[in-house]
């Protein structure tokens, strides 16, 4: 697909994304999200030490609930109160939340009860945080597309260096500190929020409940077809191909190669998510998800290949084509919601398309291990090759997804 860019369109791409407000954004986003990425290790290793993988499975079941069911109301308080405040907000509560766990890493064996009620509050404060991120992005950045490939290049450097920075520490001084570095990146998100200029609001809202403003974002989300499609259709792929993937994928290529070969297959596919973003950046279709839909076939590699048994270097350019496939997918997507929503409703629909998204992730994460105990772990990636594939059929099939113009 040619892409399509008019005198306004690179008007537009020739604008200083590196604003001051921008800049401040980025670091907000880079320090959260290296704090976001050090987490999974820390409860891998810290929590799996004293409870065992049922206790890790505890703490991440418990955090995914309240995020699913709390979202919504992120949301509609983003809305009412604005996006930065409840970002802002959401942070320093992390603060004090990833703190406790610290002192009571740093002074004992925190209890089961503690961990698993700090993961419950951190899940909350994401789902107040969450609905923000896209929100925030038009009011930072005059061209979303190349703000949200610049983000999704730093979210995927992050990927790479957090996991590995929580392993250093953990090797070196323990769990106390990767939970206490993780609320200094919060306290220091919260800091670059606080110092960005935005514009006031003119004129006063008219008094609302939350039910009715939930009432609303539920009906300018159903309002627009290609926007509950794509979620439809991205609640079996979170069942079925990316929720199972990574507990079938660590299993098996760690198992055949080692874990450090797992190591190194992560590595490929943030490599590729990071030339993905880049991608994303300069290429401007003039239909975005249909593009977005097309690009998303390079990640059936990825299931397939773990399936297929492929030797190391073949699996890392598999997943490296498939992060590049992501990557470009998620800011096609991205830019599409913030610029085809009106910025009054924007946090409450994006709260909706969050949900959705995620709940299927939680579902399939939830059956992978009672699935795979009964059915070959690599019959069931080929499953998810297989609805990979549909997937795209399906996005691309779908005329309201496929005609979107880009805004």
């Amino acid at each position: 697909m040619s892409a399509i860019v008019d005198r306004e369109t690179a008007s537009v791409a020739s604008a200083r994304l590196w604003t001051r407000d921008f800049t401040l954004y980025f670091g907000a986003r880079v320090v959260s999200l290296l704090g976001d990425a050090m987490m999974p290790v820390a409860a891998a290793l810290a929590v799996g030490a004293i409870y065992g993988v049922s206790g890790v499975g505890y703490v991440l079941s418990v955090w995914t609930a309240p995020f699913v069911i709390f979202v919504l109301f992120g949301g509609v308080f983003a809305d009412r109160v604005g996006a930065r405040t409840m970002m802002v907000g959401a942070d320093l509560g992390r603060v004090v939340i990833h703190g406790a766990v610290g002192v009571a890493f740093f002074t004992g064996i925190p209890p089961l009860w503690l961990l698993l009620v700090a993961s419950f509050l951190s899940g909350t404060a994401a789902a107040m945080f969450q609905p923000g991120v896209n929100g925030m992005v038009p009011l930072v950045a005059t061209d979303p597309q190349r703000a949200n490939g610049t983000l999704k290049i730093a979210d995927a450097a992050t990927q790479l260096g957090g996991p590995v920075l929580a392993g250093l520490l953990m090797a070196f001084t323990g769990a106390g500190t990767v939970y206490t570095v993780d609320a200094g990146t919060f306290l220091i998100s919260a800091g670059c929020l606080v110092l960005i200029r935005l514009a006031r609001t003119a004129g006063a809202k008219s008094p609302s409940t939350v039910r009715l403003e939930m009432k609303r974002g539920w009906q300018e989300f159903r309002s627009r077809t290609w926007m509950w499609s794509v979620i439809v259709i991205w609640v079996f792929f979170g069942m079925l191909v990316f929720g199972p993937y990574i507990p079938l994928g660590s299993r098996l290529i760690g198992e055949r190669l080692g874990d450090a070969a797992y190591g190194w297959v992560m590595t490929g596919l943030g490599a590729g998510t990071i030339i993905g973003g880049l991608i994303a950046i300069r290429f401007r279709p003039a239909r975005p998800l249909a593009a977005g839909g097309v690009a998303i076939i390079g990640f059936t590699f990825i299931p397939l290949s773990v399936a297929l048994e492929l030797p190391l270097p073949l699996l890392m350019a598999c997943h490296l084509l498939g992060g590049c496939a992501w990557a470009f997918w998620s800011v096609m997507w991205s830019t599409s919601v913030q610029t085809q929503v009106a910025p009054d409703i924007l946090n409450r629909v994006t709260a909706y398309e969050v949900a959705g998204s995620v709940s299927g992730i939680a579902v399939g994460q939830a059956l992978v291990g009672p699935v795979s105990a009964a059915v070959d772990p690599r019959t069931l990636l080929f499953v998810s090759t297989g609805v990979c594939i549909s997937v795209c059929a399906a996005l691309l099939l779908t005329k309201p997804i496929r005609n979107l113009r880009r805004v």
